[in-house]
């Protein structure tokens, strides 16, 4: 069967003659012997002109005028108003009128010490006549290149200097493709539409997101003058372009003796937890998010081809994450903007004192301050040689308690490993001291 998609052809229906006055700048004129409403508008000033009127046809048609004053017509063609000649005017009374208009002119009306300049379009000159419309071969991953046989041309208009100027037509080119929805978390089907001024051979659109048909519609004058317009429907398009919406979220770190300094991008103190997320449109069949140490990911490291995925950073320097797809054919891709994960270095200090049970909330928890340790274990004993706690995670700390009593006042012993996001191990000593408690509820120091 073949592709190429026949379109409506126009046909210029018979109207009885409808007078109809122009009311635009400039000297008030009644156009007489047309078939349907004139379209008037006007141009910007830098033109000379008053008015382009846009008459269906001007086969038939005329205009006319009223002055007190003797007046004259003049037409004039692209070369500018300079060039002007005078047609023939009847006149009855305060009454002139030009009989045969001359189609896609300009014409200059003299009223005594007043000059009036407009153009006059038939439109008729002009009708569209798009037969099909085909898929050109050069269309890539990021434009689909329409073929069009047939014609919906430039309208052209000149200004009293012989600039040449064009009507915007309005020609509507619809099709179905996607959009992130922010709201819904997902692309979404939406209608997208685009107007052209005129048709060439060719019609350039962004590439659909989703199997569409592609519909010309011509063009707005039409629609003004409530005539069937000239359609037409594309093949069936089976879209080849990739799209993504990607996001990276970092699970928050609560502890408040954490060090992690004025940084506001991904990363800072390790461990670092990091989930990831992809939305991708309809084509995107290959999917994989990566990692590399190199922001040009010559050396990936890292692949996950699932759309959401967590990870863990626990190595000092700068991770590269990004997210890539691609269609069935391998033939259009993806590659999101590259996220930067960097870790710092480590960094352990350890309080001498503390005061537990003195006033509560302040200093009353003995905790070291750390950033980027990965690996803690933490021993404090009694001057016994008791361990009176022990606990891994360097967000933690001691309450000053054993067996859920305070324990006297004095002097206490840590003993810390510990290895951190560069490498470095620690191994720290010290000694605690207890003071200022308000009330001594402590056990003896061998329970």
């Amino acid at each position: 069967m073949n592709k190429n998609i026949l379109l409506l052809l126009f046909v210029s229906p018979a109207f009885a003659a409808i007078p109809q006055k122009a009311n635009a700048a400039g000297v008030p004129i009644e156009f007489k012997g047309i078939s349907h409403p004139v379209l008037s508008e006007t141009p910007d000033a830098s033109t000379g002109l008053n008015a382009v009127y846009v008459l269906f046809s001007t086969a038939g048609a005329s205009f006319q005028f009223t002055s007190e004053q003797p007046s004259k017509v003049y037409t004039f063609s692209n070369l500018g108003a300079a060039y002007a000649q005078e047609v023939e005017t009847y006149r009855d009374g305060n009454f002139y009128s030009v009989q045969q208009l001359e189609a896609n002119r300009g014409y200059v009306i003299e009223t005594g010490s007043s000059t009036s300049y407009i153009w006059v379009v038939d439109y008729s000159s002009f009708a569209p006549e798009i037969m099909t419309i085909d898929f050109d071969q050069e269309s890539d991953c990021s434009t689909l290149i329409l073929n069009v046989s047939g014609k919906a041309d430039a309208i052209p208009y000149y200004s009293i200097n012989g600039r040449k100027l064009e009507l915007d037509r309005d020609i509507e080119v619809s099709y179905n493709t996607l959009r992130y929805n922010e709201d819904m978390g997902a692309f979404s089907e939406y209608k997208a539409t685009e107007y052209l001024s005129h048709i060439g051979e060719k019609i350039h659109l962004d590439a659909p997101l989703c199997n569409t048909e592609i519909s010309v519609s011509c063009d707005r004058f039409l629609k003004e003058w409530d005539l069937p317009e000239v359609t037409g429907i594309s093949p069936y398009y089976n879209a080849i372009a990739v799209n993504a919406f990607t996001s990276a979220e970092q699970m928050p770190h609560d502890a408040d003796n954490e060090q992690n300094g004025d940084f506001d991008g991904l990363g800072g103190s390790a461990p670092c937890d990091i989930a990831f997320h992809a939305v991708v449109s309809d084509a995107a069949i290959f999917r994989e998010w990566q990692m590399s140490r190199d922001p040009e990911f010559n050396d990936i490291f890292y692949r996950d081809n699932n759309l959401d995925f967590s990870h863990i950073f626990q190595d000092e320097g700068i991770t590269y994450v990004r997210f890539t797809a691609s269609n069935d054919a391998a033939t259009c891709d993806y590659y999101s903007p590259a996220y930067e994960v960097s870790i710092g270095s480590s960094e352990l200090v350890c309080p001498n004192a503390f005061s537990p049970g003195s006033s509560e909330g302040i200093n009353d928890i003995w905790k070291v301050s750390f950033q980027s340790i990965i690996d803690f274990e933490c021993h404090i004993f009694n001057r016994w040689g008791v361990c009176v706690s022990h606990f891994t995670n360097p967000a933690d700390g001691w309450d000053g308690k054993y067996k859920g009593k305070f324990v006297p006042a004095g002097v206490y012993y840590y003993v810390i490993k510990a290895r951190g996001a560069d490498g470095k191990n620690y191994s720290l000593k010290g000694d605690i001291n207890i003071i200022n408690q308000k009330k001594r509820l402590g056990a003896s120091p061998n329970q």
